[in-house]
């Protein structure tokens, strides 16, 4: 391979997709990891991706090999930082990757990138923290607040010759899908899967307005209210449904990822957050309807479902801030703002579901 060969023209032998977290994230990036399967069918691809989020990436079609990296190590003292960080560096070099596309962008990513000794280190223009140091070609982009996330990676896809339509590809384990038909079992539906957490403070609409558009379902098309999400979103879905009298199944906190994605190709609607599990409904192919308070739906919203956000109005609207004292938001975005359009996805749901 030339050493200033034209990114259009590369030819890789081994190729490694950088992208460690988080779940959202990592699901935004898998039409560029289908577009390269397209693109170089005889290529070895890799993933390299967080422990955490494995599971959902092991067994893709599309690749070849998931080289995870446990970040848990790298918070252990200074002393057990650099070993893990030595030994994971070590094993990246011996993949022999000849092409690395990071889309990550952020130090620790762009340190990946380099450990793996590839000859052509590619990155987005926009990168932070430094990463575009560690970068033999940085591709141009209009900036990380002018495109969707989904659209911005797609650069790095077009940019190494890649082209066809931008596919969700996330294939379901048979042992999970056989576990999320038996935990849904006989429950009435529509199922509407609610996701109430977040890890920002920012994102997460009041457990008492996600109740309130659940009753309203429950009391118009019946169904069953499926809570989903992290461990550490169990004290909010319990907020939530105890303040609902319809069925209920709590399964927060009690999915691997494999079995997340099981269930969540069963809703009918999905009601969260501009969190990981909306996204992966997304990609499944599944309805979503989501209030948007820090975040802008055309940044990160639900990808061409767009149309079913229903975004604060509040001064400071899509501000990204983690952290906020007044929460305006919250208030303003009222559950009467929401229904309407949960309402009429459901509506479309019980039109064909009558017909069968």
């Amino acid at each position: 391979m030339a050493a200033r060969c034209p990114l259009k023209e590369l030819r890789p032998q081994r190729l490694a997709l950088i992208k460690p977290s988080a779940l959202g994230d990592i699901v935004h990036t898998l039409p560029v990891l289908t577009a390269l399967r397209r693109r170089f069918p005889q290529t070895h691809l890799s993933w390299i991706v967080h422990r955490a989020y494995a599971p959902l990436l092991e067994g893709h079609p599309d690749l070849d090999a998931v080289v995870p990296f446990d970040r848990s190590a790298l918070q252990k003292g200074w002393l057990s930082a650099c070993r893990a960080g030595l030994r994971f560096a070590a094993h990246l070099a011996q993949q022999q990757f000849d092409v690395v596309l990071d889309l990550q962008g952020l130090l620790r990513s762009g340190l990946m990138a380099w450990a793996t000794g590839a000859p052509r280190r590619i990155g987005l223009a926009d990168s932070r923290e430094g990463a575009h140091l560690f970068y033999t070609d940085r591709i141009a982009e209009p900036g990380r607040t002018a495109l969707h996330a989904v659209d911005r990676y797609w650069l790095a896809a077009e940019a190494l010759g890649a082209s066809g339509p931008k596919t969700f590809r996330l294939p379901i384990a048979p042992s999970a899908a056989d576990w999320a038909t038996s935990v849904l079992g006989n429950w009435p539906r529509p199922y509407v899967m609610v996701s109430v957490g977040s890890r920002w403070l920012t994102k997460r609409w009041p457990p008492a307005h996600f109740a309130e558009v659940i009753r309203r379902v429950q009391a118009h098309f019946g169904g069953t209210a499926v809570f989903l999400g992290g461990a550490d979103e169990a004290n909010l879905a319990q907020i939530t449904r105890q303040r609902l009298g319809g069925p209920v199944v709590d399964l927060t906190g009690r999915t691997t990822l494999p079995q997340l994605a099981a269930v969540l190709a069963r809703c009918d609607v999905m009601l969260a957050n501009d969190t990981g599990p909306l996204h992966l409904a997304v990609a499944l192919g599944r309805p979503v309807v989501a209030p948007y308070t820090c975040t802008r739906a055309f940044r990160t919203g639900p990808y061409e479902q767009s149309a079913r956000v229903v975004e604060t109005k509040v001064w400071c609207a899509g501000s990204y801030r983690k952290r906020c004292s007044r929460l305006e938001c919250m208030a303003e975005l009222t559950p009467d703002r929401l229904w309407p359009v949960l309402r009429e996805v459901l509506q479309a749901w019980r039109q064909p579901s009558k017909s069968a």
